[in-house]
């Protein structure tokens, strides 16, 4: 009820009354960990607890609150104003701060004086490659609600388990990949404005226009996993597409599917663009996780995780995101190209696990403090 201005002060009321209260009950902490954002109003409700119990404030900084309201709000809005001085001022009340990406770590000594340590998100253990005969299940538990995942022909024989990219071998009952099987290209999202999907959209458009003019490309399967508020918008602009050689799904996978899905896809695609350019974007970690090579849209700090020719792409527009594709999935399924060496350069990587990185970086900073 009322303007936004109202709105937006009487739900900071409301909501730094509530967690103060809940706060308040919990067993005395030597720690306070807070993610920030959303840190309206929780960074100044963690100071006032910490004074409370005489624990220590640590602030993990994975953005800017304030740069993402300037999404919906501009950069000049007073409320965009107030959330960036509110974030600056209470931000240097923290005793230890923790950042994703070196270049926020410079951002917020330079402009917060505020001395931070680089904790770059790592995937948990769960993400990894998922063995055939679970991707087969996974397809097959698909294909009964996705088209994409139905078997593209008839089998000869009516009692072969099938789906659009596996099937059960009848001679000895192994799993193997279907002859002539399309590609599975994967991309997740929380469908909201730091992500335009318009640019995966127009590179499949140029995609199918590579295949109708010729050039030897498998079909696609294209998953976009996610919710949020754009998702009915995008699906609008899907429904308008008619492709014969790519199908767009987009469902909301169950939490234990989403990594199996990322372990046997052969692709990734990511078009978070960071609303202060200066975090990275988790489901590319999620990826990496699961060896999966990535095609990803240019940002400042990206190069800090993407590797450009080494663990995958970097790309501006939705052209040169097709070119990319086009040269990727050339000579598909063949075990040799670029396609293949990234993931190689993956496995080989073998980069640390998120506790292995917290066990390195964060217990020796609080140990301290002991």
């Amino acid at each position: 009820v009322g303007p936004k201005v109202f709105q937006y002060v009487i739900k900071v009321i409301v909501q730094a009354m509530q967690l103060l209260y809940t706060m308040l009950k919990i067993e005395q902490p030597s720690y306070i960990l807070l993610q920030n954002p959303p840190g309206l109003p929780s960074i100044a409700v963690a100071w006032v607890a910490c004074l409370f119990w005489r624990s220590k404030l640590i602030i993990d900084w994975h953005n800017y609150g304030y740069t993402i309201m300037s999404l919906n709000h501009g950069r000049n809005h007073p409320l965009v104003q107030i959330a960036k001085w509110y974030e600056k001022l209470f931000g240097r009340l923290s005793d230890y701060n923790l950042c994703v990406t070196n270049a926020m770590k410079e951002d917020l000594w330079v402009n917060c004086n505020i001395k931070a340590v680089t904790l770059y998100d790592k995937p948990a253990s769960y993400f990894k490659e998922t063995p055939l005969e679970l991707q087969h299940d996974l397809y097959m538990k698909l294909a009964k609600d996705y088209e994409a995942f139905k078997p593209r022909t008839e089998s000869v024989s009516s009692n072969a388990e099938r789906s659009a990219l596996t099937e059960i071998d009848e001679k000895n009952g192994h799993v193997i990949k279907t002859r002539g099987r399309p590609a599975l290209l994967i991309s997740s999202t929380s469908w909201t404005e730091d992500e335009d999907f318009s640019v995966l959209l127009k590179a499949l458009e140029d995609y199918e226009q590579y295949i109708d003019e010729g050039v030897k490309l498998p079909s696609l399967v294209c998953v976009i996993t996610g919710k949020g508020p754009l998702k009915d918008y995008y699906n609008g602009l899907i429904n308008k597409l008619h492709f014969k050689h790519i199908q767009i799904c987009t469902p909301w996978l169950e939490a234990e599917d989403y990594p199996l899905l990322l372990g046997s896809a052969d692709l990734g695609v990511c078009l978070h663009k960071s609303s202060s350019g200066l975090d990275l974007p988790m489901k590319v970690v999620d990826m990496f996780g699961c060896c999966l090579p990535v095609c990803a849209i240019h940002f400042e700090c990206l190069h800090e995780l993407v590797k450009h020719n080494e663990n995958g792409l970097i790309f501006r527009d939705s052209k040169e995101l097709a070119e990319q594709l086009k040269m990727l999935f050339l000579g598909f399924p063949a075990l040799e190209g670029k396609l293949h060496n990234f993931r190689k350069n993956l496995r080989e990587s073998k980069q640390l696990r998120w506790d292995e990185s917290w066990d390195q970086i964060v217990l020796p900073l609080l140990g301290q403090n002991e």
